[in-house]
């Protein structure tokens, strides 16, 4: 079963921000955040169950999957009775948990 992914409008903000800054300071690769956010979408598309469960007080099924190329997390909740997939924040590895 493949899953629907809803973006949440904070995610969608940070997706957008990063990929205009990765244009415009990866030269010598700027399509890899592009293709890397494409993948992590297909595969938590397709096995929404892939990334690490992330302990949070209220979002008990927080998950977050690493886009190593690029090295940024994408956090995200999966609701298996509406075959949906909520991505929530765009993080990168180097900053802490974000506050969702």
């Amino acid at each position: 079963m493949s899953y629907r992914i809803r973006v949440a409008e904070r995610a969608s903000a940070q997706l957008r921000e990063v990929a205009d800054w990765w244009l415009e300071n990866r030269p010598k690769a700027p399509s890899a955040f592009a293709e890397e956010i494409e993948r992590g979408f297909e595969l938590i598309r397709e096995v929404p169950g892939i990334g690490e469960p992330v302990p949070h007080p209220t979002l008990p099924e927080l998950r977050r999957l690493l886009l190593g190329r690029v090295r940024y997390h994408l956090y995200y909740v999966v609701s298996p009775d509406e075959g949906l997939v909520e991505v929530l924040a765009l993080w990168h590895t180097s900053r802490r948990l974000p506050r969702l």
